[in-house]
């Protein structure tokens, strides 16, 4: 609670820091403010379950580890936004703000007890996204990208409330715990509207997570968008929707599992088979990165479909590596689009990279390890993330769908791999790039982090 309470006060004092004559004091003071907002996020660690708003809010360690693996991949990104200052179109209170107040989105997704909060919180993310992924006003792409996503995430959203009406119009609550009980009652036969509801609900959360079918919006968005903002919107996003669906389906309908299960494993056999094997197809590192997201959702929801113990921590370490290792990738891209003056370009392509081991071994290094976590590769902190969801499935005795999901796996090597051959194997005219130190802090920072936990998963668990 304390972190929604500090970022909707802060927001708004960066906004007014940006009336001040020096841009320079703007990133120092919300690199703070994030770390303020993480302490307070670990106040309430280990009291229970406290519920807030006439108990439409619920904290939880898991909801404040969520919380965590939020705020600390904010501040990575935010961390890496210093060019705003150098951009005398950029308006970077405007932007530090709005990044804020999404966060107040995020963490309502991830603590929500009532759908009401849920839907709240996901329109606070959403529209903040969707300012955010069109913030270059004079670049077409972006105002392009802004557009579907506006208008796709709009159809999404009314799908999601007619779900919740169905949902409310079938138990008479809007609370998870009441959903809960009614479907609890042995005595009543749950009535079609309820499942119709529910499956109306999972589009519009399906939606966000970049899920198939219901991916189309996800590449243009992610190339149009500027890269920092993509980076964003790509771990930000997709772990408050995770946690949000875990919690919803967790908590309400484990008594209607032999509903839903089917139906999500269908989505996530599509999900894996579209974003793995479209991703082999793409010159464009941004829209490579896009399909990575929409195949990382598929890994994800298999976790989901499977609901056994090992679930909760499934989602939480994947979301952690998979956070980590994405920020690592756009962090290397954004200094290298900036050095070779790719950006408003149509692609950013494989052949950028080519040389870059030559003249710029550490981002070569961080983009290497980037791409092994995101393949799942042993010693990298994605090999244990997909274990653990794996690990999941084959506990449900899903087996059919473990082995979709490996052999989509050995399909991502390829994609991944290509990357890391243009760095090291080809030949390219990548000048030496510079990066500033407290830049080469945060990618340095995210690497280590990726192979710690890779070398020793169970210092994360150890730490939540």
């Amino acid at each position: 609670m304390y972190p929604i309470v500090l970022l909707s006060f802060l927001g708004i004092v960066v906004l007014f820091l940006g009336f001040l004559k020096s841009r320079n004091v703007l990133l120092p003071a919300t690199l703070l403010f994030l770390a303020i907002a993480l302490a307070g996020n670990f106040v309430e660690w280990n009291q229970g379950t406290i519920l807030y708003f006439n108990n439409m809010f619920a904290v939880t360690n898991l909801t404040l580890s969520f919380n965590a693996i939020v705020l600390i991949s904010a501040f990575m990104i935010v961390a890496m936004t210093r060019g705003f200052q150098d951009d005398d179109e950029a308006q970077p209170a405007e932007y530090f703000a709005i990044m804020l107040f999404s966060l107040v989105g995020a963490f309502m997704m991830i603590g929500f007890e009532n759908l009401i909060i849920l839907f709240l919180g996901l329109e606070i993310l959403s529209v903040a996204m969707y300012v955010l992924t069109g913030s270059e006003k004079r670049n077409l792409r972006s105002n392009e990208a802004a557009l579907k996503y506006f208008l796709m995430g709009a159809f999404a959203t009314g799908i999601l409330l007619f779900g919740i009406a169905l949902l409310y119009g079938a138990t008479g609550s809007f609370s998870l715990t009441g959903i809960q009980s009614f479907l609890a009652q042995p005595q009543v036969t749950p009535p079609s509207l309820l499942y119709a509801g529910l499956f109306l609900v999972l589009i519009g959360m399906l939606f966000k997570l970049s899920a198939a079918p219901f991916h189309f919006w996800t590449p243009d968005v992610y190339e149009g968008a500027p890269t920092i903002f993509t980076a964003f919107m790509a771990t930000i996003v997709k772990t408050a929707g995770f946690a949000a669906l875990f919690r919803l389906l967790s908590h309400s309908f484990t008594g209607a599992y032999n509903i839903w299960w089917v139906t999500l494993a269908v989505i996530t056999v599509l999900t894996l088979l579209v974003g793995n094997i479209v991703a082999v197809y793409q010159d464009s590192f941004k829209r490579m990165l896009a399909y990575s997201s929409i195949s990382h959702a598929g890994y994800l929801l298999i976790a989901l479909t499977a609901m056994t113990s090992q679930t909760e921590n499934s989602i939480l370490f994947y979301s952690m590596a998979y956070s980590v290792a994405t920020i690592c990738a756009f962090g290397v891209l954004i200094p290298l689009a900036r050095e070779k003056g790719m950006t408003g370009k149509p692609r950013e392509t494989y052949e950028a990279f080519n040389g870059l081991a030559r003249n710029n071994p550490l981002l070569a290094f961080v983009l290497t390890v980037s791409m092994l976590s995101l393949a799942g590769i042993p010693l990298t902190a994605g090999f244990w993330g997909k274990f653990f969801v794996f690990g999941s499935a084959a506990q449900r005795g899903i087996i059919w769908l473990l082995v979709v999901a490996v052999l989509m796996s050995a399909v991502g090597i390829y994609y991944y791999f290509r990357v890391v051959m243009a760095a090291y194997m080809k030949e390219g005219d990548t000048a030496k790039i510079r990066v500033a130190p407290f830049y080469q802090i945060v990618l340095i920072t995210a690497t280590v982090l990726t192979i710690l936990f890779g070398v020793a998963p169970g210092l994360f668990s150890a730490m939540i």
